[in-house]
């Protein structure tokens, strides 16, 4: 079969297409994948390196005020359709994979223009602009989370999947991940970042309990700043004798290690993120961050802190009292910390991709 999959701009995007490509070439040995994003999207990197084939098409994000930059934006989704059209037709896919973000949405218009079967993925509580448009055209919709079905007017195409993760992520050795990132089996371990940018104000409520000296008796701690943050935070910390259960880095290239060993994970409510850490079963506080689009953090917290798997704090709530309380609460628990650990585990999709490979079969054998 030949594929065309497109979604871009975030890796909240990006990820889980790739996870379900993985699963294609997987499952279909003679498979033909082709990925259309932006030549200015994160795609743009991540795709080719991954030795899968890339097309750029000419498109961006609106705006939501009239402005030049509408006029501008609008004349790119004509150039942006324009050329999705043509690569589609050249292509000749039996099927086309949308995951969100502005570049999808003219290559799975055209691909429904041209009678082409198409799917669409959607890895938030709160479904983004684009898939909201496009579910009115598209022959299935794959979801991550129950809670995103009443924001779509097509109920009957809907398939609750759950959102594809990295299978390396279930494969990992603890104990080498113990040695690996040289962290303790003697006390918890408190896992903390703010999504792969940072989070400032996460980062400030750690400054103010490294400050404070309440990080380090009873638990560990690995925060980590982003890599934009991290000179800021080493100068405010730079004449504290940091004791051995706190360590501060910049980025974490062996994030799958660090969540096999957590006891406790701290960070934002990106969808990727908590796919991960419920595949895993681990307990969290989660910080949305309020900028991000549609305030779609805040509704895949509440999905968790409904459920009980998760302690939510919204960023103008959150300082270093608050946190530490927060922590103290759950890690010194261990009965509150087994249920919310159960509770995780029970919104966790192992199978995602397999289940839209699935989807994807059904679609074609129509």
């Amino acid at each position: 079969m030949r594929y065309i999959v497109s979604g871009g701009g975030t890796g909240g995007h990006i990820y889980p297409a790739l996870s379900i490509i993985k699963e294609i070439i997987n499952r279909d040995k003679k498979a033909q994948i082709l990925y259309i994003g932006t030549s200015h999207g994160l795609e743009s990197k991540l795709v080719p390196r991954e030795g899968i084939e890339f097309k750029a098409i000419r498109v961006k994000a609106m705006p939501r005020k009239i402005n030049r930059d509408l006029f501008v934006s609008l004349k790119e989704l004509l150039m942006g359709l324009k050329e999705a059209r043509k690569i589609i037709k050249d292509f000749k896919p039996d099927i086309v994979i949308g995951t969100g973000g502005f570049v999808c949405g003219p290559v799975v218009y055209q691909a429904k223009r041209l009678k082409i079967p198409t799917l669409i993925h959607e890895q938030n509580a709160f479904p983004g602009i684009t898939n909201k448009i496009l579910a009115r055209f598209v022959d299935k919709i794959a979801v991550t989370f129950s809670e995103s079905i009443k924001y779509f007017k097509n109920p009957g195409k809907i398939v609750i999947t759950g959102n594809p993760i990295r299978k390396e992520i279930l494969q990992i050795d603890k104990n080498n991940a113990y040695k690996k990132l040289n962290v303790s089996k003697d006390l918890p371990l408190i896992l903390s970042f703010g999504g792969s940018g940072g989070q400032k104000k996460l980062n400030e409520s750690i400054l103010e309990l490294i400050k404070d000296g309440l990080i380090g008796k009873d638990f560990q701690i690995l925060h980590i700043t982003g890599e934009r943050f991290y000179e800021g935070f080493i100068e405010e910390v730079k004449d504290i004798d940091l004791n051995k259960n706190i360590r501060i880095l910049p980025y974490l290239y062996d994030m799958p290690e660090a969540l096999n060993i957590a006891s406790l994970v701290i960070t934002s409510s990106g969808a990727i993120t908590l796919a991960e850490i419920s595949a895993l079963g681990i307990a969290s506080i989660l910080i949305p961050k309020p900028y991000t689009a549609e305030n779609h953090q805040e509704y895949n917290a509440r999905v968790f802190e409904e459920n009980k798997a998760s302690k939510l704090i919204l960023e103008k709530d959150l300082n270093g009292s608050i946190l530490i309380e927060a922590i103290n609460n759950i890690i010194n628990d261990k009965f509150k910390l087994s249920q919310m650990e159960e509770n995780s585990l029970k919104l966790g999709k192992l199978d995602a991709a397999e289940q839209i490979y699935s989807i994807i079969q059904g679609i074609r054998l129509k």
